[in-house]
C-alpha cells in the first residue's frame, strides 16, 4: 500500500499565488506584462553594451551578463504559470520540477555572484584606480565568469542528486507558483535531513560570503569617497555605486526575506509574494535602476534606438 501512495516518479500540483479563479485573468495579464518588460528591458542593456565600443569595460562587461541571466531567470519560472493559468492546469511533471529546480538554483546563484563581481569592480576602480586595468583586464573577468557558471553548474546537479533520493506522495501540492528548492523539501515524504544540511552549508558559503564582499567592497569605497576632494567625482561614483546598491538591496532583501521565511514558518502566501519580488519584479527593475541613473547607458541606448 505503502509503494502505491509514494513514487520517485510522480506529478506536483503548482497552487500558485491564488485558488480564487476571479483572480487568474489578472495574474496572467500582470506577469505576462512584467515577463515581456524583463527580457525586453534586458535585451536592450546587452544590446546597448556590445553594439557600444564605450560601454566595452569590466563594469558593463558584468552588467551585459547580469542582464542575460535576469532573462534565463524568469524564463525558468514565469512561462510555466502563465500556461498553468491560461489552461487551468495546475500539474508539473517530476522531471519538469526538477528541471526548474535546477536551472533556478544556477540563475539565482549567477544574480548573487555578478552582483559581487560589480561590486568588487567597482572597488578597484575607485580605491585603486591606477591598478584597475591590470586588475580588471578582460581575461579575469571571463575567468570570473566561467568560474561561476562552473561552480553553480555542479552545486545545483548536487542539490538534484539528492532530490532523487526522495519520496513524494501521489499529487503532493506546492504551495507556490513555480519549483522552489524549499518547498519541495517540505513535501517530502522521507527524509531530508541531509538535503537540509547540504542547503544551509551551500548557503553560507555561496551566500553570506559574496554578500560579505559586496558589503566590505562599499566600506572601503565610502571611505575612499570621503577622503576625494573632487565634488565630480564623487557624484559620478555615488550615480554609478547607487544603482548597483538599489539592485543588491533588493536582489539580497527580499532573498533572504523567503530563505527565513521559509526557515521558520509554515506559512507560504507571504514566501510566495517575497518569491514574486526577487523573481520577477527585480529582474525587470534591474534595466530601469541602471539606465535612468546612468548617462553613458541611457547615451547607448539612445544612439541603439
Amino acid at each position: 500500500m505503502e509503494a502505491e501512495n509514494q513514487t520517485k516518479f510522480s506529478e506536483f500540483l503548482l497552487l500558485g499565488l491564488s485558488e480564487d479563479p476571479e483572480l487568474q485573468p489578472l495574474f496572467f495579464a500582470l506577469f505576462l506584462s512584467l515577463y515581456l518588460v524583463a527580457v525586453l528591458g534586458n535585451l536592450l542593456i546587452i544590446l546597448a553594451v556590445t553594439s557600444d565600443p564605450h560601454l566595452h569595460t569590466p563594469m558593463y562587461f558584468f552588467l551585459s551578463n547580469l542582464s542575460f541571466v535576469d532573462i534565463c531567470f524568469v524564463t525558468t519560472t514565469v512561462p510555466k504559470m502563465l500556461v498553468n493559468i491560461q489552461t487551468q492546469n495546475k500539474h508539473i511533471s517530476y522531471i519538469g520540477c526538477l528541471i526548474q529546480v535546477y536551472f533556478f538554483v544556477i540563475f539565482a546563484g549567477l544574480d548573487n555572484f555578478l552582483l559581487t563581481m560589480m561590486a568588487y569592480d567597482r572597488f578597484v576602480a575607485i580605491c585603486h584606480p591606477l591598478y584597475y586595468i591590470v586588475i580588471m583586464n578582460p581575461q579575469f573577468c571571463v575567468l570570473l565568469v566561467l568560474v561561476s557558471w562552473v561552480i553553480f553548474f555542479w552545486v545545483s546537479l548536487l542539490h538534484i542528486v539528492l532530490i532523487t533520493r526522495l519520496n513524494f506522495c501521489i499529487d503532493t501540492e506546492i504551495p507556490h507558483f513555480f519549483c522552489e528548492l524549499t518547498q519541495i523539501l517540505k513535501v517530502a515524504c522521507s527524509d531530508t535531513h541531509i538535503n537540509y544540511v547540504f542547503l544551509y552549508v551551500l548557503t553560507a558559503l555561496l551566500g553570506v560570503f559574496p554578500l560579505s564582499g559586496i558589503l566590505f567592497s562599499y566600506s572601503q569605497i565610502v571611505s575612499s569617497l570621503m577622503r576625494m576632494s573632487s565634488a565630480g567625482g564623487k557624484c559620478k561614483a555615488f550615480c554609478t555605486c547607487g544603482s548597483h546598491l538599489s539592485v543588491v538591496s533588493l536582489f539580497y532583501g527580499t532573498g533572504l526575506g523567503v530563505f527565513l521565511s521559509s526557515a521558520v514558518t509554515h506559512s507560504s502566501q507571504r514566501s510566495s509574494v517575497a518569491s514574486v519580488i526577487y523573481t520577477v519584479v527585480t529582474p525587470m527593475l534591474n534595466p530601469f535602476i541602471y539606465s535612468l541613473r546612468n548617462k553613458d547607458v541611457k547615451g547607448a541606448l539612445g544612439r541603439l534606438l
